[in-house]
């Protein structure tokens, strides 16, 4: 095989990549499948008509929820009325109407127990007029540690270390 054809063959591989990877950016995948449309928000194949609810709250737990994040609201803009999202340190990104919370990944710590007690509470007062919209991404079981009944963030930072 020559010099060439290897080139070759590396170029086109990494055009392969580059394209795989862009398929999965979290933030274009947002900007791909939601979209306002008057007053009308689309997502996917579904349409939710935005005068029905008085509050849009976003939640959200992942390594990439803030990109979603950016995404979201750049497409509904001041329509958020609220938001707190989990994610992994040093993933935090300035969102203007979601608040960002750090924590332990893969190993959950406290921050992100508050984080989800954070999340529980924004989402108290939610009824039939508020539009829940949840994004979550890889790493949602660390970042969103809630111990059930019996259970200590302890009991669940054992079990994660002997994984």
């Amino acid at each position: 095989m020559s010099a060439f054809d290897v080139a070759t063959m590396r170029g086109h591989a990494r055009e392969i990549f580059d394209a795989a990877v862009k398929a999965v950016d979290a933030e274009q995948c947002v900007r791909q499948f939601v979209a306002v449309n008057g007053d009308t928000l689309n997502v996917g194949d579904q349409a939710y008509d935005l005068n029905a609810y008085d509050q849009i709250l976003v939640v959200g737990t992942g390594k990439a929820s803030p990109q979603m994040g950016v995404a979201l609201e750049d497409v509904l803009g001041d329509r958020i009325s609220g938001g707190s999202m989990n994610t992994k340190y040093e993933h935090a990104l300035p969102l203007k109407y979601i608040d960002v919370v750090e924590c332990g990944h893969p190993v959950p710590d406290e921050a992100g127990v508050e984080g989800v007690e954070k999340m529980a509470s924004l989402l108290e007062g939610a009824d039939e007029k508020t539009l829940v919209i949840c994004l979550i991404s890889g790493g949602g079981s660390a970042l969103a540690p809630a111990p059930a009944e019996g259970l200590t963030l302890a009991d669940k930072q054992d079990t994660t270390s002997l994984l």
